[in-house]
């Protein structure tokens, strides 16, 4: 079972930061790699800072670093990237208000509602999942060129899709006519 760490933070006393040194578990790093479609996770590890704002608000800063792995969008292989990240969040008891007419997300995405209990995990597969890069591609994967047409019809190239490729084309014939 995935890591049921948390941040207490209607517990702690708002004398001050709070420190909360993390390091995933083999579980941890399964869950996430199941959630977000990761082929290997390694070196997962968090420095997480809790401050108080106000009388009940916290504010989290997140300095996280892990190596991922993931598929190339081209070649389908591994394509392993590091990420280090310092990320935050605000934990507060005054959340915008959302009407039933809204469906769009607050301007400020680092609010979240004040709980009691802040789980770990899910905080970081968030921060993970916004810096993951949205296409890797390993280095030398080249896209090349896919040229489909019925039978007995020429078919159209990159090249031809171009703006000016059928002027180009008719100038050509134009020139070579005149």
């Amino acid at each position: 079972m995935a890591s049921d760490t948390v941040l207490p933070l209607a517990k702690l006393p708002a004398d001050g930061p709070h420190r909360v040194a993390w390091t995933a578990s083999d579980a941890d790093r399964r869950a996430l790699m199941d959630a977000l479609d990761l082929r290997d996770l390694r070196k997962l590890k968090a420095t997480l800072t809790l401050t108080p704002r106000g009388k009940r608000d916290w504010h989290l800063t997140a300095d996280w670093g892990a190596t991922v792995v993931q598929s190339c969008v081209v070649t389908l292989g591994p394509v392993t990237s590091r990420l280090d990240r310092s990320d935050s969040l605000l934990f507060t008891a005054k959340m915008p208000e959302i009407t039933e007419a809204e469906s769009e997300m607050p301007e400020d995405e680092t609010l979240e509602p004040l709980v009691d209990e802040a789980p770990i995990l899910p905080i970081l597969q968030e921060m993970i999942a916004l810096a993951l890069p949205a296409y890797p591609r390993a280095e030398d994967a080249e896209l090349g060129e896919a040229i489909f047409a019925a039978p007995d019809v020429t078919p159209m190239s990159d090249e031809d899709a171009k703006p000016f490729a059928g002027l180009a084309a008719l100038k050509s014939k134009l020139e070579g006519d005149g």
